[in-house]
C-alpha cells in the first residue's frame, strides 16, 4: 500500500526542499544594506503626499465588489453555456434563476448608482 504513496511522498519533499532552500538562499546571498530611501513608503512611483491613513471612498470598495461578483458571475456561466445542448429542464430553470438573481443585483445596484463614474 505505502508504494502507492512514495510518488506523492516523493513529490512533496522536493516541493518543501525547493520552497526552503530558495528561502534560505535568498536570505543568505541578499545584499543588506538599508537605508531611509528603501526603508520608505512606496507607491506608483511617486512619494506619499497625504498621510497613510486617508479614508478611501466607498466607491473604490463598490468597484471592487461587483468586479468580483460580476467574475464570478463569468466562472458559473461558461461551463453552463457550454454544456447548454446536454442540459436538463432542471439544468436550464436552474441556470435561468441565476441569470435572474444576477439580474436583479445588477438593477439594484444601478438604480443606488454604484455604476456612475462621477
Amino acid at each position: 500500500m505505502s508504494q502507492y504513496y512514495l510518488p506523492v511522498l516523493v513529490f512533496i519533499g522536493v516541493g518543501i526542499f525547493f520552497g526552503v532552500m530558495s528561502v534560505a538562499m535568498a536570505a543568505i546571498m541578499s545584499p543588506k544594506k538599508p537605508t531611509d530611501r528603501k526603508g520608505a513608503a512606496y507607491e506608483c512611483g511617486f512619494t506619499n503626499i497625504t498621510p497613510s491613513h486617508k479614508k478611501f471612498s466607498i466607491r473604490f470598495n463598490v468597484v471592487a465588489i461587483l468586479f468580483i461578483i460580476f467574475d464570478v458571475e463569468l466562472a458559473f456561466l461558461l461551463p453552463w453555456a457550454v454544456a447548454f445542448d446536454e442540459l436538463t429542464t432542471a439544468g436550464i430553470v436552474g441556470g435561468m434563476i441565476f441569470l435572474l438573481l444576477l439580474l436583479v443585483g445588477f438593477i439594484y445596484e444601478w438604480k443606488k448608482g454604484a455604476l456612475e463614474w462621477q
